[in-house]
């Protein structure tokens, strides 16, 4: 059976700190080879580094989410710009535009958004984007600034959103919530979208897949969305597992 890849998760999160280094170790034994551990601070993506240091399947991506784009300083974009040299650093992420809660005016985000874009470009790397209730802004941004080297992680808007993300050459990161009953617009996204654009991402430590829901999230946990994705698809598992794990290694640039 083909190995998991998880392409998005957050193993330097404080809901692993009890237990985050056997949890680690044990995966290649639970059929998860491969994963990138992501940043979305500039903390957490120095401990996403420590970790990809630490553990071969471990990889990182080095980022400054759009909730902490204050982070975004001139010693931070030094550390950045070094640190996405490392051979374990495969991408820049999280980065992008979250109109949520609005803590950070949109106009920050944007231009922090954009000066990671530039980053990226020069240090050759693909972007991991996260993208919430800024669909518009954010397809506006790469067309402008970007040139389809990444994936729209947790995608979360329409099937016709989905195929022009796609289009534009970005895989579409799909995880545990496309096992809930609410994930109508999901589902749609899924059917429509070729499986060579699909990757499979846990979030963790969020976003459970069902039966799991409301428990802490890993990534053996993603085989719940392998299932539920080949029966949307009309595909064995194994090959939903295996157009997967090429997905991955097209998109982060790994052999």
């Amino acid at each position: 059976m083909r190995a998991i890849f998880d392409t998005h998760v957050h193993y330097d999160d404080e809901a692993f700190d009890a237990d985050r280094d056997e949890l680690l170790a044990a995966l290649p034994s639970q059929g998860v080879e491969k994963i990138v551990d992501v940043g979305a601070s500039l903390a957490s993506s120095k401990k996403a580094l420590e970790l990809a240091r630490r553990y071969p399947h471990v990889y990182c991506a080095l980022g400054i989410h759009p909730e902490e784009a204050r982070d975004l300083d001139e010693d931070c974009i030094a550390w950045l710009r070094s640190s996405l040299k490392e051979e374990k650093c495969v991408a820049l992420g999280e980065i992008g535009l979250d109109y949520h809660w609005q803590d950070v005016p949109p106009d920050v985000q944007k231009e922090v958004f954009i000066c990671q874009l530039a980053l990226a470009k020069e240090a050759e790397k693909p972007i991991i984007v996260h993208s919430r209730e800024a669909a518009a802004d954010t397809a506006s941004i790469l067309r402008a600034h970007h040139d389809g080297r990444g994936v729209i992680h947790c995608f979360s808007y329409s099937k016709e959103m989905a195929l022009e993300f796609a289009e534009m050459g970005y895989y579409i990161g799909i995880g545990g919530v496309l096992t809930y009953k609410n994930a109508r617009k999901l589902v749609e996204a899924a059917e429509a979208l070729p499986m060579e654009r699909i990757v499979l991402e846990t979030d963790g430590p969020y976003l459970s897949p069902e039966p799991l829901r409301g428990k802490r999230n890993v990534s053996p946990n993603i085989a719940y969305v392998i299932s539920r994705l080949a029966q949307i698809k009309g595909l064995a598992e194994e090959e939903v597992r295996e157009q997967a794990w090429q997905n991955a290694h097209r998109l982060y640039e790994l052999s």
